[in-house]
């Protein structure tokens, strides 16, 4: 009985967390309203309060959240009176299409396209050749094979536009090599070569546009509301230096503080070799979609530059030609098993809830409020961003996803450049902070692919904290030593 009280105790927090999040939202509802805040901004807080308070506790699945969250703000705002005339209420009609507006958004389009690219990978397992291919090449030595991780890791970013994919890909196989060279999976080496592993993932997040779901949120709203689109060019000539040095401190960090049983994996090299003849040679399918794949990092790194095709048309373009008869790589009934569909859901209702939370000017309120309290508006840019990405870093240990933490919060940065005197280009700005939203080096619950590597075994929860404290310490820095030169000088800021 002793033994499963705490079990017990864990299974009945969910309710209490629904009923949290429900608690909250009405008490914010039924506040009165400040005289600077519409009502309908005020019940998008509510919204939004009760949102986060399911996405950081994980009371239910976040699909499941996604569908409340439409019902909610059906209602809630449906009986709001409308923003035009204070007069009348908006209707569930109208609300409706608030809640839903999400759905016609261009990222949410690319995410989708992004997941059918990553699920075409799984499907004829190319990701996993890649890998297997970049490890056979770097020998047997620790500090080789770890560079190994690394390198597979950025390899990937190009072609995998999911951080749980690529960790998924690569772990395994990490794992092998250490069953090969008969260590535990919860030896010294299989710690510094999975941590190794997804702390590359969340790395590449930062440097490659197509890298992570959370990056086209900040790009839906930045585009919606700023007017401004980012080319994978310019995410990549902004962000890659970052992600390109921090590859480097990750390599020494890794190989300082994680010390492996061995310093020869032994047996390592066969194992690859074998599981390349297990794949066997290269299948028309996979042939086609290198094929594919490389032209479309063509287009994407080309865009704006040698054609006026933007990232998420000729993403949703080669889905086409990968789903297409005799030139395709998979069917329907392949692909719609192997898509996260609440994923795309999930997304779109985020990017439904921000725009929400501007259009009503929630957002405008909420940043004035918290962000002016700080004196932000006096501060130098430099101060601004430092203070701003450590609130950043500290709320992302919340969150389980950092698509939702861009849902709740580059909504409100979108609002800040507004709000107070920035001496910079809001654009610019923004993109900072979405910058370090995909920091997820702290614990495993920071990230989906952290998880992912978590639920191996191959290490604890302290030789991940102890890794993740310093590159968020060097990465937080780098944000800041960026803001003040580089970023500067190529005018992201």
């Amino acid at each position: 009985m002793e033994a499963t009280a705490p079990l017990k105790e864990k299974r009945n927090l969910k309710p209490i967390w629904i009923a949290l999040a429900f608690t909250v939202m009405i008490v914010i509802v039924l506040l009165p309203t400040p005289a600077d805040l519409p009502v309908m901004g005020q019940r998008a807080l509510a919204i939004l309060a009760f949102a986060v308070i399911l996405w950081m506790t994980e009371a239910v699945a976040y699909p499941v959240s996604a569908a409340m969250i439409i019902g909610i703000t059906t209602l809630l705002l449906g009986f709001a009176p409308s923003m035009e005339d204070p007069n009348v209420m908006l209707g569930t009609k109208d609300a409706l299409k608030m809640a839903l507006v999400g759905f016609s958004n261009s990222a949410v389009a690319l995410v989708a396209a992004a997941l059918f690219l990553a699920a075409a990978m799984q499907a004829t397992n190319l990701h996993q050749r890649l890998a297997l291919f970049v490890l056979s090449k770097v020998g047997v030595k620790t500090g080789a094979i770890v560079f190994g991780a690394i390198m597979v890791s950025i390899i990937l970013a190009f072609f995998v536009p999911s951080a749980t994919a690529r960790a998924g890909a690569v772990v395994p196989i990490l794992l092998g090599m250490v069953a090969a060279f008969g260590l535990p999976h919860n030896s010294r080496l299989a710690a510094l070569l999975v941590i190794t592993a997804v702390q590359s993932v969340s790395i590449w997040n930062v440097g490659i546009k197509t890298g992570a779901a959370q990056n086209m949120v900040a790009l839906g709203f930045i585009e919606e509301e700023m007017g401004v689109s980012i080319a994978w060019s310019s995410w990549f000539i902004y962000a890659a230096p970052w992600s390109i040095i921090m590859s480097v401190v990750l390599y020494f960090v890794m190989m300082k503080l994680i010390k492996p049983e061995t310093q020869t994996v032994e047996g390592g090299k066969e194992l690859i070799q074998g599981k390349l003849k297990e794949l066997g040679p290269m299948k028309p399918s996979e042939i086609r979609l290198v094929v594919i794949s490389l032209m479309l990092l063509l287009l994407w790194s080309t865009e704006e530059i040698l054609h006026p095709l933007d990232t998420t048309t000729v993403t949703i373009i080669a889905i086409a030609i990968l789903l297409s008869p005799k030139i395709g790589v998979f069917e329907w009934k392949t692909v719609e098993k192997l898509i996260p569909w609440g994923t795309i859901v999930v997304f779109a209702v985020g990017i439904a809830l921000g725009t929400i939370l501007l259009q009503t000017n929630g957002a405008q309120w909420l940043s004035d409020k918290v962000f002016g309290a700080m004196g932000l508006d006096t501060m130098p840019l430099l101060a601004t961003i430092a203070i701003l990405s450590a609130f950043n870093i500290l709320i992302h240990l919340g969150f389980a996803s950092a698509t939702s933490l861009s849902s709740a919060l580059i909504p409100i940065f979108i609002a800040l450049t507004t709000t107070i005197a920035i001496d910079a280009n809001s654009v610019g700005f923004v993109l900072i902070q979405q910058f370090v939203i995909s920091f997820g080096f702290l614990l495993p619950v920071s990230a989906p692919q952290n998880m992912l590597a978590y639920g191996t075994g191959a290490f604890t929860v302290k030789d991940f904290l102890k890794t993740g404290i310093i590159l968020t310490i060097v990465g937080y820095l780098l944000i800041l030593l960026f803001s003040a030169t580089y970023w500067q000088w190529i005018g992201l800021l």
